[in-house]
């Protein structure tokens, strides 16, 4: 069964830094991640995984797709619901 993936938040920041949004998906009708980033790196934007810092200062994923597929399917629903 695949589950439908969208975008329910999507907030731009106009900083003039690498950040360029914060988003929230919904997936399929069970579940929403929040935390999401659209980043601007040298090869063009790409979507990091919601992540927090440690005790230590270390930051730690809080969320990771299983597979390729999944982890595409996630970046391109974000970018483009970013471009739009």
């Amino acid at each position: 069964m695949e589950s439908k993936i969208e975008v329910v938040r999507l907030h731009r920041l106009e900083n003039g830094g690498a950040i360029k949004a914060f988003a929230d998906i919904q997936i399929g009708d069970d579940y929403v991640v929040k935390g999401f980033k659209v980043i601007e790196g040298k090869d063009g934007l790409f979507v990091g995984m919601p992540s927090e810092v440690g005790k230590s200062g270390k930051w730690f994923s809080t969320f990771e797709p299983l597979s390729d597929e999944a982890k595409m399917k996630i970046e391109e629903a974000i970018i483009e619901a970013y471009r739009a």
